[in-house]
């Protein structure tokens, strides 16, 4: 969280609380499972599933059941395991799918019963939801009676792009990727990476049998491999069946080691695409059939009773201006002291986590105006004079979503294209509640809605001067490319196995020291002499989960078929070429 101290020097203070946060979204599996003879055996199944995390198929098999009786406690089993591992939203979507209400109470008051005995310091919003959901009449998603969602939101960063899919998936209708994918078919066999080009391809079924190859008989990994052909964007994914084949394709370019010995484009300063980074997310969303991953900096449960007290306590004397207001702000820091990182989903030594984390914690430094060379206004400078006396308990929430304007698909699935990938600041003003609690009122307001403006605005210029920015878009997009492999069936499709990329598989990633907690950061600014307000960073959400479920930006797309048709090498390429550029 980013709580902001409000005092007014002399007697007035307030306290307000703001939340920071940032999600990434996979897409929904096609799982089929055969159906077992009788009762028993479809619980032992259901059991089994849920033992290894399959969540996706043990809640499939459950719903096949024909009796109600039955089918309600399959369902009580996998909301179980569901609030158990952490997701209580999906566990009261497996409840509401319950046809015997005696059951279905007695799921509920259980699954209450775990989320309390979870503990934690943030509110939980799954009983007022689940009351809004039960009280209001149609229209939830979630019952199959509308469109409308309704959903907590977790601290820090979250990349789950199922939602996102939805969303933004459009059909292409012109043809135009059909034969882009025929073109791509006739591979240019140039024998240099440092050729710049807006279609290199890359096999991802070659790519891993030469890197199995290469670890089969005890040679280190090529650059070439590491740093996926130079791709610095990808902008296209093609299945081809017949092959067994899946591959993504988009601009490249020769590559250098800046001084912070990041490669990058050596004539667009981009950052290379990293095969680790893809190997660490396909992983994350293929083990367990989880459809997410996140990262969060949460503020220790004494840190925040500490800052709370001191708080009261200063609160019975006048801060003197000068150096009372910079004492004020130092003791706030040091009362809050030490926030603890937590990862989920991903592993935590891997690249993936270390960019995610330093995007969530730059972000809290630009918005509190820590960070002038982003060029981006804070809250401080956005706030009017309205704002800048105001003694109302508030609560401001930002996160980030990936923002695409279409993801473009063919008619028979097997082909892709991301288009206008860039990221999205939201915002929301909440209300604090008497117990610390937020409430979420869906509207933002005031400087909260100006800043997510100008952060998305400014995002792009940000990622061209801090590379972290930039590398957030590939990790978003190669998850992306994950999800549509893993959780949208693509890889069964043409089935490939991942092999050595497998999370079992042989190919090793990088693994980098892992950060568990950091300092507070405090800013804080006084207005006419008198207003000051000081705040402390929390965390990022970073949110893909609209792509999927946008029918107008998810779209079927006749030219997808053409650009697979010219993307997709065949004969003409060496057995051991992985990578080519389209004609």
């Amino acid at each position: 969280m980013l709580w902001s101290l409000r005092r007014t020097l002399g007697s007035r203070k307030s306290v307000s609380l703001m939340a920071f946060w940032l999600t990434v979204a996979a897409g929904a599996s096609s799982v089929s499972a055969a159906i077992p003879a009788n009762p028993e055996e479809r619980q032992a199944a259901v059991a089994k599933h849920l033992e290894f995390g399959e969540f996706g198929r043990a809640l499939k098999l459950a719903k096949l059941a024909a009796n109600p009786a039955e089918k309600s406690t399959l369902l009580a089993m996998v909301a179980d395991a569901q609030v158990r591992a952490g997701d209580a939203n999906s566990a009261s979507g497996s409840i509401r799918q319950m046809t015997d209400e005696t059951q279905q109470q007695q799921a509920r008051r259980n699954v209450t019963g775990q989320r309390a005995l979870a503990g934690g310091a943030q509110a939980d919003f799954g009983p007022l939801m689940q009351l809004i959901q039960e009280e209001t009449s149609g229209g939830w998603e979630s019952t199959g009676e509308g469109n409308g969602t309704i959903s907590s939101f977790d601290q820090g960063v979250r990349v789950d792009p199922t939602g996102v899919m939805l969303k933004v998936s459009k059909e292409e209708q012109t043809g135009r990727l059909k034969d882009l994918g025929a073109k791509a078919r006739a591979a240019v066999l140039n024998e240099e990476l440092a050729q710049a080009t807006d279609m290199r391809v890359i096999s991802l079924k070659r790519l891993e049998r030469a890197v199995a190859a290469r670890l089969s008989e005890g040679k280190p990994i090529p650059e070439s491999m590491q740093l996926m052909g130079g791709l610095t964007q990808v902008t296209h994914m093609f299945l081809y069946p017949q092959d067994g084949d899946i591959v993504l394709a988009g601009k490249a370019e020769a590559w250098k080691y800046n001084d912070a010995g990041v490669p990058v484009g050596t004539e667009t300063g981009k950052p290379v695409a990293r095969l680790d980074d893809f190997v660490d997310v396909l992983r994350a969303f293929s083990t367990n059939e989880q459809r997410h991953f996140s990262c969060s900096i949460n503020p220790r449960q004494e840190g925040l009773k500490k800052l709370k007290d001191f708080v009261e306590r200063s609160s019975k004397s006048p801060l003197a201006a000068g150096s009372g207001v910079r004492n004020f702000a130092t003791q706030a820091q040091q009362q809050l002291g030490r926030q603890d990182i937590v990862y989920s989903g991903i592993n935590p030594e891997s690249r993936v986590a270390r960019v995610i984390i330093e995007a969530d914690y730059r972000m809290k430094l630009v918005g509190i105006g820590r960070y002038p060379e982003a060029k981006i206004p804070s809250v401080f400078d956005l706030f009017t004079a309205e704002e800048q006396k105001s003694g109302k308990l508030d609560a401001l929430r930002w996160w980030l979503t990936m923002k695409y304007d279409s993801v473009l698909h063919s008619k028979d699935g097997n082909g892709f294209e991301f288009v206008g990938s860039s990221v999205l600041c939201q915002s929301e003003n909440q209300l604090l509640n008497d117990l610390g609690q937020q409430v979420q009122t869906g509207q933002s307001e005031g400087a909260n809605r100006l800043f997510a403006e100008k952060f998305t605005e400014k995002y792009d210029e940000l990622a061209k001067y801090d590379l972290v920015f930039a590398d957030l878009k590939n990790v978003f997009d190669l998850s992306l490319v994950a999800s549509l492999m893993h959780n949208q069936g693509a890889a069964r499709k043409v089935g490939f196995n991942y092999g050595v990329f497998a999370a079992d598989g042989a190919y090793q990633t990088a693994k980098f020291e892992v950060p568990r907690e950091v300092e507070s950061v405090v800013n804080h600014r006084v207005y006419r002499g008198r207003d000051v307000v000081v705040q402390v960073a929390g965390g990022v959400r970073a949110d893909l989960g609209a792509v999927i479920n946008d029918q107008t930006v998810f779209k079927n797309a006749a030219k997808v078929e053409t650009t697979a048709d010219q993307v997709h090498a065949k004969s003409e390429l060496p057995a051991r070429r992985w990578w080519w550029d389209a004609k």
